[in-house]
């Protein structure tokens, strides 16, 4: 698949080797929560219900139970991960709103027709990208219009992402609206912050929708 459309920009192995936080939070003074972004629940149901949406998925798409075995032992962190990218999702839905920018569904439909076309059909995007950011079929649009909000996100910001200065202003930008949403993680789940490097996110987790690809179009498996 072409990837001339697609961010640049070094996230998700960052966030997975994300080192001690400079600031963290977490309690247990929401019962039944996965985390509370900006007083809105993440319930454990809902993050449940995203995680077995993909394990059904790797399921239907392994040919048998050996297959099916290593699909799984190769997201044992799918929990940390999938729960990581709901709550990013909304800080940068609070960053985009911060710069003053929206998203059309237009916009997604365009950018998802040009992945297709790519990929070389639609079930083909889907095999893609559950195989690479164990992302299910059902989850697809909402992780394309995560995909499009960075690239505008960027783009307002005159962030390059192809570039460590451009990474770091758009990563300023995510870790401002983070501190506006006051993050709350469930403790069992791990520590949200900033770490050294100024990237937010939830220790040793990984970005469904913010891939790590080069400038030159190469990319690295989630």
């Amino acid at each position: 698949m072409h990837r001339r459309r697609r961010t640049a920009l070094l996230l998700s192995a960052a966030i997975a080797a994300a080192g001690p936080l400079l600031t963290a939070c977490g309690s247990d003074a929401h019962p039944g929560a996965a985390a509370v972004v900006g007083g809105e629940r993440i319930t454990v149901a809902q993050l449940e219900n995203r995680v077995n949406e993909v394990r059904t998925a790797q399921r239907a798409a392994s040919p048998d139970q050996a297959q099916y075995q290593q699909a799984i032992s190769q997201t044992s962190a799918l929990t940390r991960n999938t729960l990581n990218g709901m709550v990013l999702e909304k800080v940068l839905d609070q960053a985009l709103e911060d710069a003053g920018v929206t998203v059309t569904r237009k916009e997604v439909q365009k950018y998802r027709s040009d992945l297709e076309q790519d990929a070389g059909g639609a079930e083909a995007l889907e095999t893609a990208y559950l195989q690479r950011y164990s992302v299910a079929p059902e989850q697809l649009e909402e992780s394309l219009r995560s995909d499009v909000e960075v690239q505008k996100l960027s783009t307002a910001l005159g962030a390059d992402l192809n570039t460590p200065e451009g990474g770091t202003v758009f990563w300023q930008a995510l870790s401002g609206a983070s501190k506006k949403l006051d993050v709350d993680l469930n403790p069992r789940y791990g520590s949200w912050g900033v770490d050294q490097s100024g990237r937010v996110g939830l220790v040793q987790a990984k970005t469904p929708w913010l891939r790590e690809v080069t400038a030159t179009g190469t990319e690295q498996p989630a």
